[in-house]
């Protein structure tokens, strides 16, 4: 390109409609300049003012509503960078989700996305298909009322794709109560009406050529119970015709890969080219489709659907006698009005055997028609192609009566006797379409758009009313497109259709005569127009485009005429399924009708229809798709609808190309561009007063922010900024702005913000100045001193030697001044001195004879202590002391106990302790009492019983031990006492039915104890205080097995005394095995129970609560933030603190430490904890764009570092726990650091290896500042680091399983404790157990 434009050169510019367009310089240009001045060519003056742009702020918004400035090129750059820079194909735009195809498979759809999204708002996370259906599930359980997602877009668009995503989510979050797979049934649908209901299209794979509303119906609990789906419109003409580079049906492709299968082999199929109806597109493959392993999965779909072998085998029998029937040879007579079939048609032969019907019937009546007039009936010949017409209208017909067939069965296998308490409605329908040539289908289907566009922008209408109402806006009206006059002009009397049933009930009607009849009724309407240069069309002028329909085959397509011979051999088939699909509905049948509520309303005709005489007469396929439009209405009015756009970016199915003339069609067409221009009309932008608050308090002074009311503060801010009253409005509890105010408060704030720094690089700059200075002054005094000192060496050195003479004269003075002082003190204080070192040794000699005193009675005081505590310990783990004895009896009572009858009846240790406490307690009393006297007492005590530490309990006692030790067992019970006492004690059981050899005792106790603990587990599974206690007991119970089983392994580590202890008779290794696998299952049940417990506290904790106080900014908002989904009306529901996070993982630690778990079992639970906070933080992170920021970065790094904290103060800091954080340190990382050299990408490259590239890229992709002063990363970064992370062998999914679990370990800990002397508190009320 040349460096320089001269005056009245003629130049092309792009133009976003024409795409270039003429234009002619008006003032030189140099290279380097900011500004080419040039005009049009048409020299059009009047243009209006360029629309004005959004601050870079709002630029990537993922809710289009929450731009300030709202217009058309705002919305296509807003989708466009959000498409191409982060490969973000979600956006919202108020209350519809934009879903653009990426041509690509992306990896945000797996079951962990699922979960995330699961129970959210609808505006936390990023837009996407799973947030809506979420919506919709939400509001069915909130409000009890019918939902309907309604997903609609051109061909290709990914309609079919999303509409599968949504179901998906339905059955993942509302899955069955019982085992039936309701679920699984309902996914399965969508294969066998892909395989029967989709092809290949020029614009699309797996185009949809019907549509389909599939109402997924939910019990009381909100699980799925079962499914009804209606279909509408099947594209009949496609199963004999398909243009160039288009397919058929994919089941007649799947049928034919699969014919040299044994089971197909009677069907005579042969390869898809070698058939007149799948050849006509000249390509029957569909890049990187394999249609065999496609038609495997089409026949499981079938098999789980419970369709029959036999029937499935009819199924294909039908499919390829359809086949066989395009290449039935119609050869024409030399008369030319008539034809004729060869007997020997292999193609008929195939046909007429896989139907079951006779063959000499078929060829005859292929040929020839029936005529009946009100005199006789003849037959008459038919010409070659009236026969060929009638042949391909038959296979349509067989085509479209099999279709038909399989959904009803479907329906029958998705069909509940279970009450349906409420729905969910899934509308998969084909967008508006405009053609070169437009024909009957593409009329009926911009009929429905009209239809769903009108209610759309009702209720479109109705919310943004609802929401002034609610916040006590004044609701001003606005007005919007209304479209029923064109629907008026489509289905009202003498309308277009009426008018062609009328022309198809005349005996010689045609299009013409149709046509002009269009231009008799319809020419003064606003919305018909006929074209000039024809006489067999006319335009229709639709919500989104202009459309010329062609009239050329709208009669015999809206008559769907099938010759009744023809059928009557079909009924007569001896397959009973082929005779079933064409017998006709029976008089006075009853049609079922859905209410909103879920019940179901029988339709009846007040009088019943006439048979038809024939198939010619009956309702006509405008008729009948009229009356199942009206029903599809009323059904959708009668929910509460949520909306998903899909956008067809480029029409080449190129993956993350966006062509922005072919998305602005798509936009004007379905919609999106009157919702902004609805909302636009209002006040668009609306904020909390909070979040205002936040955002904007930079605005504010010091003294306007001492009132502690926030509304009245941002009310004053406002009423200063904004001088316009109209500009704003404040409701309930948002502020209301017109289009472009947030703009101009970002503006406002920027200034703000530069004036700041502004002053801070003055001062900062000021401060270095005066830095300098005081250098420089610095360096100057300090030659000015060295320079004095060297003037003045010389007069040092001429006063130095009388210096010296000085010096030596008062030394000499001095010296003998101190000697005569020295001599007068020694003649005074000589006798003085001599009695103070006599008085001074006899107090040394006192006080070192007071310290051996106090020596001796400390050693004889502690011998004391440690012999009394010897005592106190044996007789307290020897004597069963009635509760409370000691503590509540005086010296008397207890010399009244002593001198007692049943004193002597009593063990020698109890009488023991009984001295024992006596004299403790006069002691007491009597503190002055010599201590050799108490010691001398206790000596008075008789010998002791050896224990074996066993317990031994009466058979019949056996339910009463367990639902002591079990079943009743409060963990609070015994938390003063021994940890795991209930195991301990049931061991001791154990042990003395090992030692009395009963086995059927050891048998029964051990399976009454695991199924107690398994029934008590069961009713408290959210409790996490009894699982964890039982974690405890069950793993102490399996270590005593282990440590006195009497295996050498396990004997190491005892105790002469323990291993003398050992069971003798039984081997117990089956039970240990069933008690470790018990209590991995307790495990996982505390882990669950736990990530329950703390799920709802992690992403708000981690995430949205401020720790570090005024760090997180705050971005304007859409819609979304006004989403129904949000239930409460104030400034947002209370979120959890990490403090509280904090606080409850403590509580964990501490309710398990307190059990007696073992320590290895509670880092292995803290560390699952902390991979639980790990996954569910990242996750959200990556599907949230407003919380990947630097701010959020430091946010989380300082959340985690005060985690690291609380394990250092629990000492795991050495664990793999802090190892399971990494992955979320690295996050945090990413988010601060520079991101913009290729230095900075290679650094990012060496940080980031405990995320994956798909994380590391999602993450940039998501950056967004939060200010003007922050940039964005740029794309060529974003691939600079996708280049550079090529190499890594990363799993494909995005997101962490939350679900994963560490494999657990129960390490060998034996225990310490000796059984003998293990002390049993009276409370358990344990009384029937006898020490052995």
């Amino acid at each position: 390109m040349c460096s320089s434009l001269f005056q009245y050169t003629r130049v092309w510019i792009p133009d976003p409609e024409e795409v270039w367009r003429a234009a002619e310089i008006i003032k030189d240009y140099k290279e380097g300049d900011p500004i080419l001045h040039l005009k049009l060519e048409d020299e059009s003056k009047d243009n209006p003012l360029p629309f004005l742009r959004n601050p870079d702020i709002l630029v990537g918004e993922n809710d289009l509503t929450a731009l300030s400035y709202l217009h058309e090129p705002a919305v296509l750059h807003n989708l466009r960078v959000r498409f191409l820079e982060s490969n973000h194909i979600y956006t919202y735009c108020g209350i519809v989700l934009v879903a653009i195809n990426p041509y690509e498979q992306l990896p945000i759809y797996g079951e962990e996305v699922i979960n995330a999204y699961s129970g959210q708002n609808m505006g936390d996370m990023d837009p996407h298909i799973f947030a809506v259906a979420e919506e919709a599930y939400k509001q069915m359980a909130r409000d009890e009322k019918n939902q309907s997602i309604i997903v609609s877009g051109e061909s290709g668009a990914g309609k079919t794709v999303s509409a599968k995503y949504a179901m998906r989510y339905f059955a993942t979050v509302g899955g069955s109560a019982n085992d039936t797979s309701v679920e699984e049934k309902v996914l399965a649908s969508n294969p066998i009406m892909e395989a029967i209901g989709n092809a290949k299209t020029t614009r699309n794979d797996n185009s949809s050529r019907f549509g389909k509303y599939i109402q997924i119906g939910f019990d009381r609990q909100y699980h799925i119970i079962g499914a009804n789906m209606r279909t509408y419109l099947l594209e009949k003409s496609r199963v004999v015709f398909q243009a160039e580079d288009e397919r058929n049906y994919h089941i007649f492709y799947q049928l034919c890969a699969s014919a040299s299968l044994q089971e197909f082999k009677d069907l005579a199929l042969t390869s898809a080219e070698d058939f007149t109806y799948t050849s006509l597109g000249e390509n029957i493959f569909i890049d990187g489709v394999n249609d065999a392993e496609d038609f495997e999965k089409t026949r499981h779909a079938f098999t789980l659907l419970g369709v029959k072998d036999s029937h499935q085998g009819s199924i294909y029998k039908i499919i390829a006698s359809i086949l066989h029937l395009g290449n039935v040879e119609i050869r024409s007579e030399r008369d030319g009005e008539s034809c004729r079939i060869s007997k020997d048609n292999p193609s008929l032969h195939h046909f007429c055997r896989l139907l079951g019907v006779e063959q000499d019937q078929m060829e005859h009546w292929l040929c020839h028609r029936k005529l009946v007039t009100t005199a006789e009936t003849y037959v008459k010949s038919m010409s070659h192609a009236q026969a060929t017409n009638a042949r391909n209208a038959l296979a349509k017909h067989i085509y479209a009566h099999l279709f038909d067939w399989i959904v009803q069965h479907i329906n029958k296998a998705l069909f509940t006797t279970t009450k349906q308490h409420s729905f969910i409605g899934v509308l998969d329908i084909y967008g508006f379409e405009t053609f070169e040539f437009n024909s009957f289908e593409q009329f009926c289907i911009n009929y429905a758009n009209e239809k769903l566009q009108q209610q759309f922008n009702s209720h479109v209408f109705k919310l943004e009313q609802e929401e002034y109402m609610k916040e006590q806006i004044p609701w001003t009206l606005i007005d919007f497109y209304d479209n029923q006059p064109c629907i008026d002009l489509i289905e009202a009397k003498l309308g277009i259709l009426d008018l062609l049933d009328e022309e198809c009930k005349v005996p010689k009607g045609t299009d013409q005569n149709w046509a002009q009849k269009l231009y008799d009724h319809h020419s003064s309407s606003n919305h018909f127009q006929k074209p000039r240069m024809s006489n067999t069309s006319f335009i229709v002028v639709h919500f989104a485009d202009k459309v010329e329909y062609q009239c050329d085959g709208f009669l015999e397509k809206n008559r769907d005429t099938v010759y009744e011979e023809q059928i009557n051999i079909l009924k007569a088939s001896k397959f009973q399924l082929v005779a079933d699909l064409f017998q006709e509905a029976k008089e006075g049948s009853t049609t079922s009708v859905t209410t909103s509520k879920g019940s179901k309303i029988n339709v009846r005709p007040v009088k019943p229809s006439p048979k038809p005489p024939n198939r010619e007469h009956r309702k006509t396929v405008g008729h009948q798709f009229r009356n199942s439009l009206h029903l599809l209405m009323e059904t959708l009015n009668a929910t509460t609808p949520h909306y998903v756009r899909c956008i067809k970016p480029n029409d080449d199915k190129e993956a993350f190309s966006f062509d922005s003339r072919r998305a602005v069609q798509q936009l004007r067409a379905c919609g999106v561009l009157e919702t902004i221009r609805i909302s636009a009309a209002g006040y668009p932008s609306r904020w909390t007063y909070m979040d205002f608050f936040n955002r904007y308090r930079v605005l504010m002074k010091k003294k306007e922010m001492a009132s502690g009311d926030k509304k009245v503060i941002c009310k004053n801010l406002l009423e200063t900024l904004i001088k316009d009253p109209d500009k704003f409005q404040f409701g309930k509890t948002k502020i209301f702005f017109r289009a472009g105010q947030v703009a101009y408060l970002e503006k406002l704030r920027t200034d703000k913000f530069r004036a700041a720094c502004i002053k801070i690089q003055k001062t900062v700059r000021g401060w270095l100045q005066r830095i300098r200075y005081q250098r420089i002054r610095k360096a100057a005094v300090t030659i000015q001193r060295y320079g004095r000192g060297y003037l003045n060496k010389e007069n040092r050195s001429l006063n130095e030697q009388l210096s010296t003479t000085n010096a030596s004269l008062v030394a000499e003075i001095s010296k003998l001044q101190k000697d005569l002082d020295l001599m007068r003190s020694r003649q005074g204080d000589s006798n003085q001195l001599t009695s103070l070192q006599t008085e001074l040794e006899r107090l040394q000699a006192e006080v070192q004879e007071a310290h051996s005193e106090k020596k001796r009675l400390e050693e004889e005081y502690r011998s004391e202590k440690q012999e009394l505590e010897q005592v106190r310990c044996v007789y307290r783990n020897e004597c069963i002391v009635p509760g409370g004895l000691h503590s509540h009896l005086t010296p008397g009572d207890l010399t009244e106990v002593i001198k007692s009858q049943n004193f002597a009846s009593f063990p020698s240790s109890c009488q023991s302790y009984y001295v024992y406490v006596l004299i403790a307690s006069q002691a007491k009393a009597q503190p002055s009492r010599a201590r050799p006297e108490l010691t001398r007492q206790v000596t008075v005590q008789r010998k002791e019983k050896d224990f074996e530490g066993m317990l031994e309990y009466n058979k019949e006692d056996e339910p009463l031990l367990i639902k002591t030790l079990i079943t009743d067992m409060k963990p609070h019970n015994v938390s003063a006492t021994v940890p795991c006492l209930p195991a301990y004690v049931l061991f001791m059981c154990i042990r003395h039915a090992d030692y009395i050899n009963d086995d059927q005792k050891v048998h029964s106790l051990l399976t009454s104890t695991i199924n107690a603990i398994k029934k008590v587990l069961k009713k408290h599974n959210n409790d996490f205080e009894m699982t964890s206690f039982w974690l405890a007991n069950t793993s102490r119970l399996l270590h005593c097995l282990k440590q006195y089983s009497g295996d050498e392994g396990f004997m190491t580590h005892n105790t002469p005394k323990q291993n003398e202890h050992c069971l003798k008779n039984f081997d117990l290794a089956e039970y240990r095995q069933v008690l470790s696998d018990l209590s991995i299952q307790i495990y996982q049940q505390l882990i669950k129970v736990a990530e329950d417990i703390m799920q709802p506290m992690i992403v708000s904790a981690m995430l949205e609560s401020e720790s570090i106080p005024s760090l997180a900014g705050v971005k304007p908002m859409g819609y979304r933030n006004r989403s129904s989904s949000m239930d409460c009306d104030g400034e947002g529901p209370g979120g959890y603190t990490l403090v509280a996070l904090i606080r409850q993982l403590g509580q964990f630690h501490s309710t398990m430490a307190d059990h007696g778990l073992d320590p290895e079992i509670v880092q292995q639970v803290i560390r699952q904890l902390f991979y639980c906070i790990n996954a569910i933080t990242l996750n959200n992170l990556l599907l949230r764009k407003d919380v990947c920021s630097w701010s959020t970065g430091l946010q989380l790094r300082y959340n985690i570092s005060q985690l690291e904290e609380w394990l250092r103060g629990k000492n795991l800091h050495q664990t793999a726990t802090v190892g399971t954080m990494e992955p979320l340190i690295q996050a945090a990382q990413l988010l601060q650091v520079k991101k913009k050299t290729s230095q900075d990408a290679e650094e990012i490259c060496s940080l980031c290896t405990a995320l994956t590239a798909q994380q590391i890229v999602k993450i940039l992709n998501l950056y967004t500042p939060l200010n003007e002063f922050e940039e964005r990363v740029t794309v060529s970064f974003i691939r600079n680091i996708q280049g550079r992370l090529q190499e890594r062998n990363d799993p494909p999914t995005l997101l962490v399983d939350t679900k994963h679990i560490f494999p657990v370990l129960f390490p060998y800990t034996p225990s310490a404790l000796s059984l003998e002397n293990l002390h049993i508190p009276a409370s358990l009320s344990l009384d029937f157990l006898t020490r052995v």
